[in-house]
């Protein structure tokens, strides 16, 4: 999923567990994923590395067709600017970037300049 996650989908998250910190990463991608457990580190099944994920209170209910709850899941993969600076993200950001320190429970994280940096973010920063 992108950054367009709806608040509905986050209503029963009650931390967020950062595994790097967070305030030396201008994005970091998140993404809904869904795992057996509310708590505790879930597994990555992705290239490049997991930064954080939230964890949920005891009320969030397990989907009734599969078993699993959907939790967020925060990541940066290989060819992204913390790893790669003059790649493909050197100007913009992949679509589900968000600015790490805009993350809280149950709050959808926002793009920022920071996050998005390039020219049009410089530009209006500048203003």
């Amino acid at each position: 999923m992108s950054s367009l996650l709806n608040e509905s989908d986050l209503c029963h998250e009650n931390a967020v567990v950062w595994l790097e910190n967070p305030d030396e990463l201008d994005y970091v991608r998140q993404a809904l994923d869904k795992t057996p457990r509310r708590r505790g580190k879930p597994r990555y099944e992705r290239d490049g590395r997991m930064i954080g994920y939230t964890e949920l209170d005891a009320h969030a209910e397990a989907d009734p067709d599969s078993g699993l709850q959907l939790r967020r899941v925060f990541f940066l993969l290989p060819h992204d600017r913390d790893s790669n600076p003059d790649g493909p993200y050197h100007e913009g950001a992949p679509g589900e970037a968000v600015d790490p320190r805009t993350i809280e429970p149950r709050r959808v994280g926002d793009k920022t300049p920071r996050s998005q940096r390039g020219p049009a973010a410089i530009a209006t920063t500048s203003k």
